[in-house]
């Protein structure tokens, strides 16, 4: 939401020199001072003319403006809290209001009745005149009346700003990326302003877009004294100077709409204004705002009057809405960027181990070799015939069928296989493993010459049984010969 100026407004008169030490301030009595003052409120964007102190006009600049307008206070050093007594013309106004609201006598028949609701109507909607007597001026309804329907109460934050800090907020009719590219020349104009003083530096704190192509720059003022210290210029000091008519003409000329000053709220300040609710509000709803205050260290309950400063604090939602956003996309950005350099980082690191590794073997290999020839010609000590007996057992263990070496060879066949009945399963095709095809083929191959060998012998057999068949055909006769 809006910012919140300075609390009431002083009336200056130029002095002939511009000094921060010992400001020159005429028919004041402090900063919070009534002279030329309509009522109480926060800033004098809200203010509809010169003098008014906050008085009407809510809704019409970046805070929020005075709440009532009760008569010109002219006693010195008076309170901007204080509630005056109601004088006479205030006394008749409400007279007149309820006359024409309930009772007008303007025509002296059954359209006075008629009349009577068509001034509510307009009080109801806050705009229009109601006529209710020949012989008295017809009474003003603006949307700070009590009978105004389009009301309602908001929250705004309260700034934490102390005097001491200097900000002043300066509210320009012009884009930020104008103002961003003029920042220099702004700086040197703004120094020019205040007399050009070399003790004097400008420093711009902030700058911020606001609906409507308007820019909000926050600058303070840093004075150096001789002895080489320097402290910021207060905020109401500068801002007193920034009011003067002749500087708030040169900043108009600059494209300045209006200035505040960012100051936070006294304790006796901040009760003070939720005791009184302002003009046109009921108390009933200003007390019930109070209670539902989400955070009341933080926020102040102010009131939003008409649909113009509705659509004020719309835009203003909407404006830092896209900020957020805005901010979010790029954090988005950071953190997607950040993303790629860490995977990158993790691969070169991955390469960098891979290297190390490498690095290590080659360099444990250049130390096997230098360590050989530096023991060529030596006999084996004790300790080296030790640990080559330890080597030789661990090497018996892993070699042995039935330990680790075998072991780890059937799991690999298992997991080979498994692999390759998943794989035929999930694909409804036949898939052998390279190893296990050559292993097949050797099997086979073996089986194939098995076969062959026994088929050699098969027919040698034969050969030998024809042999001996046909050596017994020919031995018979002659045994038979002999016999006879």
């Amino acid at each position: 939401a809006g910012a919140f100026g300075g609390f009431g407004t002083t009336t200056t008169t130029a002095a002939p020199a511009f000094s921060f030490s010992a400001p020159t301030n005429t028919g004041t009595g402090g900063l919070f001072g009534g002279t030329q003052n309509k009522g109480f409120g926060f800033g004098t964007s809200f203010g509809t003319g010169t003098g008014t102190g906050l008085g009407s006009g809510l809704g019409t600049g970046l805070g929020f403006g005075g709440f009532g307008t009760q008569q010109q206070q002219t006693t010195l050093g008076s309170s901007l809290f204080s509630q005056p007594a109601q004088t006479p013309a205030q006394s008749n106004q409400l007279i007149n209001t309820a006359s024409a609201l309930s009772a007008p006598t303007l025509l002296g028949d059954e359209r006075d009745a008629i009349l009577a609701k068509w001034n509510q109507l307009q009080a109801f909607w806050g705009t229009g005149k109601g006529y209710f007597n020949n012989n008295i001026a017809p009474v003003e309804f603006t949307q700070e009346n009590p009978f105004c329907r389009f009301k309602a109460v908001g929250y705004s934050l309260i700034p934490n700003n102390k005097d001491e800090d200097g900000l002043v907020v300066l509210v320009f009719n012009r884009k930020e990326a104008d103002i961003r590219s003029q920042q220099q020349q702004l700086v040197e104009s703004l120094h020019k302003i205040l007399g050009g003083n070399q003790t004097l530096t400008v420093n711009v704190e902030g700058v911020k877009t606001l609906p409507d192509d308007q820019t909000e720059v926050i600058i303070y003022v840093v004075e150096r004294s001789p002895n080489g210290t320097s402290r910021r210029v207060p905020a109401s000091t500068l801002h007193a100077h920034f009011e003067q008519a002749n500087i708030k003409s040169s900043l108009q000329q600059l494209g300045v709409s209006f200035s505040m000053a960012r100051t936070e709220l006294s304790p006796a300040q901040a009760k003070q204004l939720l005791q009184n609710p302002p003009a046109g509000v009921d108390p009933i709803i200003w007390e019930q705002a109070k209670v539902d205050n989400p955070d009341p260290d933080k926020l102040i309950p102010v009131p939003m009057v008409g649909f113009k400063e509705l659509l004020r604090r719309l835009k203003a939602q909407d404006q830092m809405t896209k900020q957020h956003q805005t901010r979010l996309d790029i954090i988005s950005e950071d953190i997607s960027e950040l993303q790629k350099n860490q995977t990158t980082t993790m691969a070169k690191i991955a390469q960098y181990k891979r290297k190390l590794m490498a690095l290590s073997h080659r360099t444990l290999q250049v130390l096997i070799k230098q360590e050989i020839q530096r023991k060529s010609g030596y006999a084996i000590q004790a300790d080296e015939e030790q640990l080559r007996v330890q080597l030789d057992t661990i090497q018996c263990e892993l070699n042995a069928p039935t330990q680790f070496k075998g072991r780890l060879n059937e799991l690999m066949s298992q997991i080979r296989m498994q692999n390759h009945f998943g794989t035929v399963r999930a694909e409804e095709r036949y898939y052998v493993d390279a190893d296990l095809l050559r292993e097949i083929k050797q099997h086979l191959k073996q089986q194939q010459e098995g076969l062959s060998h026994l088929i050699s012998i098969i027919k040698d057999d034969l050969e030998d049984i024809k042999l001996i068949e046909h050596g017994l055909n020919e031995s018979i006769p002659i045994r038979g010969g002999v016999f006879s």
